[in-house]
Formats: structure tokens, sequence, C-alpha cells
């Protein structure tokens, strides 16, 4: 039986546009980019006061069937059960994004990564692929897994093997982005490697993705950034500007995220905009931490 036939596979790809087809890291790209373009970075759920587990196969079922996203958890555990699906040979990593002050151990296991293998090309002929569908506003595209930087629209990312550093290997962001980098270790782990900090950050009142609503969507040439009620381009066409109405909230995570709280009823779009609006006025006045 299939790790994954608790979801519905043929909608899963037809969320994503995608055909079935064989294995191979031209599929694998094509797989990839329609996933950060059409499934969304989300918090919405925690606003909505839904609670998300990390359970990967829920994740898959969730995007395919309800046109949710989610964090990386739910875009990359999502993502891996796909690929398996599809004859794929993944593997899941504990992963910690940071800021500017650099990798630490602390931020380990705030972020599940991805890689392929088993895929050769000529530009990669060890046919491993960084992975990652879950990061909001980095990669659009996989990743050979050897160091080197490489431009992706308008980020220029750096790819670095860390033998001694926090994890084995770092990723180094655009300045333009939303974090500083990203280490992960070369180990296998399974979903359960990430339940409890998940749990910390999908309810504690000093978690950020409690405090600040955020949607994020990666396209070819740029990404759609949603914080609070800051509604960002950054890219080709940049553009920012501040929501002002419950209904320009809805419409954006529409328009821009493909999110359609209209489903949610009256009462819950309401609380939705009371505690979205008074969480952007805290995020303005601490100064967007």
């Amino acid at each position: 039986m299939s790790p994954t036939d608790s979801f519905d596979r043929d909608a899963y790809l037809s969320r994503l546009a995608v055909e079935l087809e064989p294995p191979s890291a031209e599929a694998l790209f094509r797989l990839h980019r329609a996933h950060v373009e059409r499934v969304p970075y989300e918090t919405l759920w925690i606003f909505l006061g839904e609670r998300w587990t990390v359970d990967a196969r829920r994740s898959a079922a969730r995007i395919a069937t309800q046109a949710r996203g989610g964090y990386c958890y739910h875009l990359n555990g999502a993502l891996s059960e796909l690929l398996r699906s599809l004859g794929y040979s993944v593997t899941r990593h504990v992963g910690g994004v940071h800021g500017p002050g650099g990798a630490s151990q602390d931020a380990m296991s705030n972020h599940l990564v991805l890689t392929v293998r088993d895929l050769p090309t000529d530009d990669n002929p060890g046919g491993v692929w960084y992975v990652d569908a879950g990061l909001g506003d980095a990669l659009h595209e996989p990743l050979p897994l050897v160091s080197g930087a490489c431009d992706q629209g308008p980020f220029h990312l750096l790819l670095a093997q860390t033998p001694d550093g926090v994890g084995d290997w770092h990723l180094t962001h655009d300045p333009s982005g939303s974090f500083a980098g990203m280490s992960w270790r070369s180990a296998r782990v399974e979903m359960d490697a990430f339940a409890e900090r998940h749990g910390w950050l999908s309810t504690s009142p000093e978690s950020g993705f409690v405090r600040v609503l955020s949607a994020q969507r990666r396209d070819a040439t740029g990404v759609d950034v949603l914080r609070g009620l800051t509604l960002k381009r950054i890219g080709e066409r940049a553009t920012e500007s501040i929501i002002t109405t419950p209904t320009e909230l809805a419409d954006a995570l529409a328009d821009v995220f493909g999110l359609d709280i209209g489903r949610a009823g009256e009462q819950a779009r309401s609380k939705l905009w009371t505690r979205v609006h008074a969480a952007h006025l805290e995020w303005e006045a601490t100064g967007r931490a």
C-alpha cells in the first residue's frame, strides 16, 4: 500500500497543475516550482483557532482537497509524502532557520528540510538535491547538494557544507529575504522529531507565528509577502501597502495567496480581523520584531 493512500494523490497533482510522470530531475523541478507557486506558506490556521499536527499525510490531504498550505512542517512534510508516492527517494532532516546572529543549536528543529537522491544530471552528477518548499521566500527550484552560489529570481543564495558547524549544511539567504540563513543535519529523521517544537511555535504567545499573521507565495521573479497587515511584493513589480479593512484582508488572502476565508463564516472572519489588526498594531509598536 502506498504511504499516501490516505490522501488523493491525483487531487494533489491537480492542485499543482502537473501531470503524473516517472521520477526525474526535470520532473522534480516541475513539482517544486508548482508547489511554491500554488501552495502558500501560511499561518492563517493559527489565527482562525485551528490546531494542526505535523502529521504529513494530514497535511497532504489538506493541500490536496482543502486548498490550504501551512508552514515548513506541513509543506515539506506533505511534499515528501507526495514525492515518495511518485517513486522518489526522499529523506527528511532537522533544520534550523536563524537570524543575523548566525546558526545556533537552539534553532535546530524549527525547520524541516528534504533531500532527494538518485537523480544525476550533467550539472549534478552526484544526483542529490536539496528540496525546500517550506521557507516561504527562498527556493523556487531545488539546488544540487554541493557547495556553491546561485541566483533564483531576485535572491542570491549560497549553499555550503559545514561539517564543523552547527549542522552539516548551511543555506545563506539573500539580504532582502525574511531570514539570514538555515542550517541542517544530514541524519534522517521522521516527523515526530518536530512535534514538540511545532507545539511551541503554533501556540506559545512568544512565538512569532502566533503574534503575527504570515503568508508568502514564491514565483520565478519574486515573492508576495503578508506580515500582519503589510502586503509586500519583493522582486519584479515591487510594491508595499497596508491593509485597512476586513474586506481588503479577505481579498488579499484569496487573490494573492489562494486562501478563501469565506467558508470560515462571518463570526470567524470578524474574529480574524480583530485579532490580526490588534496583533499588527502591537507588532508595529514593538518595532516589527
